[in-house]
């Protein structure tokens, strides 16, 4: 699943082609939105929320896309044509008279009046790209639950938002911590998640993540991906497994001597 610093740029991105231009194709390829035309208006902004993404237009409505696992927004020129390319896995075309504006394999398109917004994206904690990041709520919210595992509580998006299973390996590699510790025994909560904010940042303006400063195929994580490898630091071999409730298991990758 795309992270938060992949939302991010694909935002950016999405507003530099579409903010105030207006819309002169507005395609719905989702049943429920088939005859929604924005043709007309303008874009007046996209923006990230988390893994969220909202276009807003001039005429009171956002287009609320979720790159959920398989997602991706793709721009192209305007003269381009139609994607004829995987044109099956289309799910929302927007475009103006110089860019196009492609969404594939969508988790979410949908249409609200922007005032509604906090319908899809209130219960989503401090966004670690957003620019009223805020360190100490996120770390309010994460202690709220002291038993629960800090491996599932860092991607709980109601806690904070932004964080997927690469960031959260690399994290809680870099402050010594088992995927497995509960919330309430990690001594500095507010080091973890500010390591987390540093980590987006620094990889929110380039394709990839890299935590190790190596940017090099293969360098650029210190435990994700990793697994039966030797941990960079120690030696010890890098531990694979799987982590939450029954159903919404997800990957976790650690040092089992660098982390305690």
């Amino acid at each position: 699943m795309p992270e938060g610093d992949v939302v991010w740029y694909t935002a950016q991105r999405l507003h530099e082609a579409l903010a105030g231009r207006v819309l002169t194709r507005s395609d719905f390829r989702v049943p429920r939105y088939a005859t929604v035309d924005l043709t007309g208006h303008p874009v007046t902004e996209a923006v990230s929320r988390g893994k969220h993404l909202l276009i807003r237009t001039g005429n009171g409505l956002t287009v609320h896309t979720h790159l959920k696992m398989e997602g991706s927004w793709r721009i192209r020129p305007a003269d381009a044509g139609p994607p004829r390319q995987n044109a099956h896995q289309v799910r929302l075309v927007l475009a103006n008279a110089q860019w196009q504006a492609v969404g594939y394999l969508l988790g979410i398109t949908e249409v609200l009046p922007t005032a509604r917004e906090q319908q899809v994206v209130g219960h989503l904690g401090p966004d670690l790209l957003g620019p009223g990041w805020d360190a100490a709520e996120a770390v309010r919210r994460l202690s709220e639950n002291k038993d629960r595992p800090i491996g599932e509580a860092l991607l709980d998006q109601r806690n904070l938002a932004g964080i997927g299973t690469w960031y959260l390996a690399e994290m809680l590699f870099m402050r010594g911590i088992d995927p497995w510790r509960p919330a309430g025994s990690v001594e500095d909560l507010g080091a973890l998640v500010e390591a987390g904010h540093r980590l987006l940042d620094a990889n929110k303006a380039r394709a990839g993540h890299a935590s190790t400063g190596d940017l090099r195929p293969g360098n650029q994580s210190w435990v994700y991906g990793r697994a039966g490898k030797r941990c960079r630091r120690c030696g010890t071999v890098i531990k694979r497994g799987e982590q939450g409730p029954p159903g919404q298991e997800r990957l976790r990758f650690w040092c089992p001597n660098c982390q305690r």
